[in-house]
């Protein structure tokens, strides 16, 4: 009589599931290579979370048999991590950059945009709102950046036999422009002159000049906390009532004009 024997077959070997700790590391150098550069702080936290998951994950893996590369795993996580974290730092310097640009450009343009006049006296109050009518008499045009405008009464006189731009007929009135520097910078004062009209239809008053007194335009700058003044004569018509001057200083480069409104007559 004989008798088969049959030995028990051994336990086949369990496949190690390596692949997450494998993808952890793989994510976690590229991740952490991103948040090198501030500028791509998101690829960088993006990539640093998922290889910090899959490390983590990875590393149970390794805990339960399933897994023998505990090395790369573990590697993996810890780089996920640091990528996690210069992805912050990226995002903080990347933010604050864009914040002080963003800062500089608007100080950029206010400094470039023409200043507005406001005005001030005989209870004016100074504002934007105030550049979009006329002043009166002894009223200054205020401007943003601390130049200030006044022109005075207008003071009747006869020009002289050797002056030109009075037509016989006409009345001609003197007025007093006067600019103060009430800012920082010193203004230069080259181009800065009055224009009138005078009478109902508001035709061009002609300015005249050749009379002693008289000047043509104002020169040279006006040093902060000085003063400038010039004295200008125009020509209107007998009946007029209202003399107009508007100045545009330095020829309204940086500055918007102001008018005034001078009862005459």
């Amino acid at each position: 009589m004989s008798y088969d024997t049959q030995l028990p077959h051994a336990p086949a070997p369990v496949a190690m599931r390596n692949g997450l700790g494998t993808a952890a590391l793989i994510l976690g150098i590229i991740g952490t290579l991103s948040g090198l550069v501030p500028l791509f702080f998101w690829l960088a936290g993006i990539l640093g979370l998922i290889a910090l998951i899959l490390g983590l994950v990875g590393t149970g893996r390794v805990k339960r048999g399933e897994a023998n590369n505990k090395g790369v795993t573990v590697t993996g996580a810890v780089l996920g991590l640091a990528a996690l974290i210069l992805s912050v730092v990226g995002a903080v310097i990347t933010f604050t950059a864009v914040s002080d640009a963003v800062e500089e450009i608007d100080k950029t343009l206010k400094d470039s945009a023409p200043a507005t006049p406001g005005a001030k006296g005989k209870g004016q109050t100074t504002g934007k709102d105030a550049a979009a009518k006329a002043l009166a008499a002894d009223e200054t045009a205020a401007y943003d950046d601390g130049l200030e405008i006044t022109v005075s009464a207008p003071k009747t006189f006869t020009p002289g036999e050797f002056a030109v731009g009075h037509t016989e007929g006409n009345k001609a009135y003197k007025v007093t422009v006067t600019i103060e520097n009430k800012g920082k910078k010193a203004f230069d004062t080259a181009g800065t002159l009055p224009t009138a009209r005078a009478g109902k239809d508001g035709a061009d008053a002609e300015m005249v000049l050749g009379d002693k007194g008289l000047d043509v335009a104002f020169e040279g700058s006006v040093l902060p906390g000085k003063k400038a003044t010039k004295t200008f004569a125009f020509d209107a018509p007998a009946d007029a009532k209202l003399l107009t001057v508007e100045i545009a200083p330095a020829m309204g480069l940086d500055h918007d004009a102001a008018q005034w409104d001078l009862k005459i007559g």
